[in-house]
């Protein structure tokens, strides 16, 4: 049993949960029911502490798992340190799991827990989840793009084929930024697929490649000029495309540090 790790507090924003942000977090969603047991065996294995929210992000305690029950269907867990806390998990609808497994975030959630005797201690019993997120992310350099001489994204919009031709911010091997006027922004939306979009990358020549927009927000410059940045994510980066991308950003950076070096 988890001793003396309790809370239980009404912050003023709820918090939010990956799980439930599913058009941004979606290709980090795992299905597979040989896939969910595997990684809550790893849970297990590694002995992780879990914080469980629930009552709508408001009242939180820590936990750990205990074992997969023989039929693998569902999943023991130890009870909290407060009496009180747990009574209150037991009358909650969902409660959502997030856990650290070499530094990979996990969350789940469980719809209903009940309380049971496991070898001789209390615990709780809950069905196996049907999905779970297991958020381990590439992290890729970002470059910056030219100002002067930008680099250019163009494709059409679907449906009714409007024409879109916008500057990139950055690039990296895991996406693009986009600098979007706002009237154009106003035609996209998070998790929309880009289809066919023609990026012309100088020495390496055109890039055709397929994005899904993951975030928008709103720029103003210390010029006064407001803009949309949209951050949109490669799918299905073939190898060799990837590849021109990685040495277009090697080039770059390798011209950046000869001019450094050249000033001191």
């Amino acid at each position: 049993m988890v001793k003396n790790e309790i809370q239980e507090f009404l912050p003023p924003i709820a918090p939010q949960f990956e799980l439930e942000q599913a058009g941004d977090y979606s290709q980090y969603i795992l299905y597979s029911k040989a896939e969910i047991r595997a990684v809550l065996r790893s849970i297990i294995q590694k002995e992780a502490r879990i914080t469980v929210h629930f009552d709508q992000g408001r009242s939180l305690f820590l936990t750990s798992l205990i074992a997969l029950q023989s039929d693998n269907t569902e999943i023991v867990i130890d009870v909290g340190g407060s009496e009180e806390m747990n009574r209150k998990a037991l009358k909650a609808d969902t409660l959502i799991f997030t856990v650290f497994v070499d530094k990979v975030k996990i969350q789940f959630a469980l719809d209903r827990l009940q309380r049971v005797e496991y070898q001789g201690r209390p615990a709780f019993i809950g069905a196996i989840p049907d999905e779970l997120l297991r958020l381990q992310r590439r992290e890729f350099f970002r470059l910056s793009t030219p100002v002067l001489n930008p680099i250019r994204l163009s494709t059409t919009l679907e449906p009714g084929g409007q024409a879109f031709d916008v500057p990139l911010l950055d690039i990296s091997g895991g996406g693009v930024g986009l600098m979007v006027p706002s009237d154009l922004a106003g035609l996209l939306e998070k998790s929309q697929m880009l289809e066919n979009c023609k990026i012309m990358l100088p020495g390496e020549g055109l890039l055709v490649v397929r994005l899904c927009v993951r975030n928008m927000f709103d720029v103003t410059t210390r010029g006064g000029v407001s803009y949309v940045r949209v951050g949109c994510e490669f799918i299905s980066m073939h190898a060799a495309r990837l590849s021109a991308v990685q040495r277009y950003i090697i080039q770059v950076e390798r011209e950046r540090k000869a001019r450094l070096n050249g000033l001191s």
